[in-house]
């Protein structure tokens, strides 16, 4: 009987004082903390699953507080998806969230948070992006990019830029957002990565490619972390790999 299997972890990497990512994996979360090593989770195919990420935006407060809040919500609303104007719609409703909770809150006042992700439905998978936390469907061929980033160029000389420029929540008075949603055709043994920049920004596409291609799932997720973590570790790590089986 098919199944997805997502392999999950998050670090708060070498540099940060604390983890401002979480994860939202079905109905599990995992928020602000660390995994000591890749977890698998089993869901049975057919039903919807979402997988997300968000990244709390660093420099700004309480991006812990805006990343739990919104893979909480889309956790809760993720059984209830069912193409891309819904997951539209879910987003939206996170960025208003975020901003509600802000709202006569000086300790929260611009707090905010990226989010990347999956949701898997019977017939297609549906890769959303607000901000830089990218998705990738990843084959022998290489490492395909599903999302947008949310990010002007990056300067002559440089791989990446800090810079975005949509994000839910992350200013003083609301901003709408339009998140980037688009619908793959899906088939048994497509994997897929969903991810924060901890690991994007000082990993580079080639090695993660390869890694994914070298080794299994929870193998690869570990793979990936220490890749990151031996290029210094910056920023808080997070990852979902996302493996469609029979």
């Amino acid at each position: 009987m098919p199944y997805i299997a997502v392999t999950a972890l998050s670090h708060v990497g070498l540099v940060r004082a604390h983890n401002e990512d979480s994860l939202a994996v079905g109905p599990w979360t995992l928020c602000g903390t660390v995994t000591q090593n890749p977890q698998t989770l089993v869901f049975p195919f057919g039903r919807p699953l979402l997988v997300a990420v968000a990244d709390g935006l660093g420099g700004q407060p309480a991006g812990e507080v805006a990343s739990e809040l919104v893979v909480r919500q889309l956790s809760s609303l993720g059984p209830s998806l069912d193409g891309a104007d819904a997951v539209g719609d879910a987003l939206n409703l996170c960025n208003d969230a975020v901003y509600a909770a802000a709202e006569g809150r000086p300790d929260l006042a611009t707090m905010g948070t990226t989010v990347a992700g999956t949701l898997v439905l019977a017939q297609s998978l549906l890769a959303f992006n607000v901000g830089d936390s990218k998705v990738f469907h990843a084959t022998r061929d290489g490492l395909r990019q599903l999302s947008v980033d949310d990010s002007p160029p990056p300067a002559p000389g440089h791989r990446t830029t800090s810079a975005v420029t949509q994000t839910l929540g992350g200013s003083r008075g609301h901003r709408p957002i339009t998140p980037h949603v688009e619908a793959f055709a899906l088939s048994e043994g497509d994997r897929y990565l969903v991810c924060s920049d901890g690991l994007t920004d000082p990993v580079p596409d080639g090695v993660i490619a390869d890694l994914l291609r070298t080794h299994d799932d929870g193998r690869a997720a570990f793979e990936l972390w220490k890749a990151a973590i031996d290029a210094g570790g910056p920023d808080n790590i997070t990852l979902a790999l996302v493996r469609i089986g029979s």
